[in-house]
C-alpha cells in the first residue's frame, strides 16, 4: 500500500511540475526578450536592456509569475527526489550515480529559488551600482539549467543501459 502511494507522489509531483511549467511558458509567451534572456543577463547593463524593452504591462507579467513558480520548483524539486528514491530509475547503479540523481533537481530547485529572489528584488526599482548582484542572478540560472541537464541526462543514460 505505501509503495503505490509513493508512486502516486511521483506521478503527481511531475504532472503538476508539467502542467505548471506549461501555464508558466504560454503565460510567458508574450515577453520579447523572453525570460531566458533575463535569466542569463550578467550584467547591470544586459538587465537593464531586456527590462527596459519590455512595457510596464511586461514587467507586471514577469513579476506576478514569481510566485506561481515557487510553486514549480517545488514541484520539479519533489519529482526528482521520488524519482530517484521511489522508483527504479537509478537502482543497480552503485550508490553514487543514485545519490546524484537523488540531488539534481532538489539542487535545481534552490537555485531556482535564488534566482526568484533576486530577481523579484532586481526588478523592483533599478538597483544598476551592485553587478555581483546581477552575476550571482544570472549563475544561480545558469546552475539551475546545468543541474536539470543532468538530470535529464543522468535519468536517459539509466533508462538507456537497462536495454544492456
Amino acid at each position: 500500500m505505501a509503495r503505490g502511494l509513493w508512486m502516486c507522489s511521483v506521478w503527481i509531483s511531475g504532472l503538476i511540475a508539467l502542467a505548471l511549467f506549461g501555464g508558466l511558458a504560454w503565460y510567458l509567451r508574450p515577453l520579447d526578450p523572453g525570460v531566458l534572456a533575463l535569466q542569463l543577463a550578467w550584467t547591470p547593463r544586459a538587465f537593464g536592456k531586456i527590462v527596459h524593452l519590455w512595457s510596464a504591462t511586461d514587467l507586471a507579467r514577469y513579476r506576478s509569475h514569481l510566485p506561481v513558480d515557487f510553486a514549480l520548483l517545488a514541484a520539479y524539486g519533489s519529482f526528482g527526489y521520488l524519482v530517484a528514491t521511489q522508483t527504479g530509475v537509478f537502482r543497480g547503479r552503485g550508490p553514487w550515480y543514485r545519490r546524484l540523481g537523488t540531488w539534481l533537481l532538489p539542487a535545481a530547485a534552490l537555485f531556482d529559488a535564488l534566482e526568484n529572489a533576486f530577481h523579484w528584488w532586481l526588478t523592483e526599482v533599478p538597483r544598476f551600482g551592485m553587478p555581483l548582484v546581477y552575476a550571482a542572478s544570472a549563475g544561480c540560472a545558469w546552475l539551475k539549467w546545468l543541474l536539470i541537464i543532468g538530470f535529464l541526462l543522468l535519468s536517459a543514460h539509466a533508462l538507456a543501459r537497462d536495454g544492456d
